[in-house]
């Protein structure tokens, strides 16, 4: 059996209709494999990162495809091969939703946080929007993080909400279920 490769691709331009299915389609026609993928649209801008395995050579043609595939749907993209992720046996997978009034440096303030405590964020997405009623601009995040086996939760729960309401943040700290 080939051993597999991996390629992580990111794209980002201008959104429009069927961008998804023009960019996922030379993957399949490549024999690769989507793994894993992260797609949004931010302002009018479109950005996407893609995980896709396949052969030596399944991969080698993909990456062959595309400068064209670039040009083609007027994309910025970057590929770089990688390796498969190393299981995380070491650590416990929790979930952290925060909502706030929106202000600079929440998500700079948070990062710090776990960064100081050596817990690595594995899934971050942030939003602003318009609170319904009044119309005032408010922040949510939802955010995976790692937290390895060493690290007393409780503690760190209770840091964690003490750090944040001295940010006048909302939160909760749970595991990941399922």
């Amino acid at each position: 059996m080939t051993q597999s490769k991996y390629l992580v691709i990111s794209a980002l331009g201008k959104d429009r209709p069927g961008i998804v299915d023009r960019l996922t389609g030379p993957v399949m026609e490549a024999g690769c494999n989507i793994l894993d993928t992260r797609m949004t649209v931010l302002g009018g801008e479109f950005a996407i990162l893609l995980m896709v395995e396949g052969s030596w050579a399944e991969v080698a043609k993909l990456e062959h495809l595309l400068p064209v595939l670039e040009k083609r749907l007027e994309l910025t993209i970057i590929a770089k091969r990688t390796e498969e992720r190393p299981d995380r046996t070491g650590g416990m997978p929790y979930l952290i939703n925060v909502v706030s009034l929106d202000h600079p440096g929440i998500v700079n303030q948070i990062a710090g946080f776990f960064s100081t405590r050596n817990i690595n964020i594995e899934d971050l997405y942030t939003e602003s929007y318009r609170a319904a009623h009044t119309g005032t601009q408010m922040f949510s995040a939802n955010i995976t993080v790692n937290i390895p086996g060493d690290i007393h939760i409780a503690q760190l729960r209770n840091e964690f909400l003490d750090f944040c309401d001295s940010l006048n943040l909302d939160a909760v700290l749970e595991p990941v279920k399922g």
